[in-house]
């Protein structure tokens, strides 16, 4: 029985777990990056099982119908929007997930992404590389309204954070009480206030097609001259357009992004030539703390699977 792991970039997968004691004899195929579908299709060609990571690779009805031999896909985390389940499904290829590590650390990339932005990190770097001294004056956040786009457990840190710096924070989403945003250390508002009132907007929703556009140009309008935008939830979530738009004009002061409608970004993307954008590669929930459990926790759904006793099922 053939196993490819894929996407796996940081080549930290074997080293995770003991894939040597698989029955069978099954030795594991170890990939970095797949470019796209044919490539995709020409690596995987033959494998009853594929580990993938995130969302580097999508599994779409075209995809699965070149690999009539895969049986098992493994996912990190337990939701992965590259994967058409119902086509899995249809297939006869059981989806089972893992634990997704250490939820902190999207939060903790967000308060990067932010004080990148508010303190000029990027810029006074480069300017000292150069052999300069004092590219701009950063500003302050206490005092400052932190807007949180969902407040669960992700939001709700960020939240927290932001109040232990002496913000003023808000939040919003359809579901939340005020006794749930208190604890947050928020103060629920309506969705309209949240974007009229925000210093620094950050987004913590999870995505669905539904919230596609949920941010849009009048949203983004709606926002005070100069806030700053944070999104390390989905890049669909922002009308791209609509935000590169308010970033050329100064409309909006920065946008810190770990997420893009098309990743990875393509070189000369409108995003990557304006001087208002702190970005990083998807790497919110990219520690090499979460990738181990990740890896591991493939390894333990792989050997479940060929036990007869798959765990964590998606479909």
């Amino acid at each position: 029985m053939r196993l490819a792991i894929i996407n796996d970039y940081q080549n930290l997968a074997l080293a995770a777990a003991d894939w040597p004691s698989l029955p069978g004899g099954i030795v594991p195929k170890v990939h970095g990056r797949l470019s796209g579908p044919d490539e995709a299709a020409a690596v995987l060609a033959g494998c009853e099982i594929v580990v993938t990571a995130r969302e580097e690779t999508r599994f779409d009805a075209a995809l699965i119908a070149r690999l009539p031999d895969l049986r098992l896909v493994v996912t990190h985390g337990m939701n992965n929007a590259a994967l058409d389940l119902a086509a899995l499904a249809a297939a006869g290829v059981t989806v089972c997930g893992t634990t997704y590590g250490f939820s902190a650390a999207t939060a903790e990339l967000a308060w990067g992404l932010i004080l990148g932005l508010v303190k000029n990190i990027p810029a006074e770097d480069r300017t000292i590389r150069a052999g300069g001294w004092g590219a701009d004056l950063g500003r302050g956040l206490t005092g400052r309204v932190l807007g949180v786009l969902g407040l669960g457990d992700l939001g709700g840190r960020v939240a927290r954070v932001g109040a232990a710096l002496g913000m003023e924070v808000i939040a919003w989403s359809p579901r939340l009480t005020d006794a749930a945003a208190a604890e947050a250390g928020a103060r629920r508002v309506t969705r309209e206030a949240l974007f009229a009132e925000a210093d620094v907007l950050t987004i913590h929703v999870r995505y669905s097609p539904a919230l596609r556009g949920m941010i849009g140009a009048a949203e983004i309008a709606a926002m005070k001259p100069g806030a700053i935008l944070i999104n390390t939830a989905r890049g669909p979530i922002v009308d791209e357009a609509a935000l590169v738009a308010a970033l050329r004009s100064g409309a909006l002061g920065g946008a810190g992004l770990d997420v893009f409608d098309q990743e990875p970004l393509p070189p000369g993307h409108p995003l990557t030539l304006l001087p208002n954008t702190l970005l990083t590669s998807h790497i919110g929930g990219r520690t090499r703390e979460n990738f181990l459990a990740r890896y591991q926790g493939s390894f333990e759904a792989v050997r479940a699977w060929l036990a007869g006793q798959p765990v964590r099922v998606l479909s």
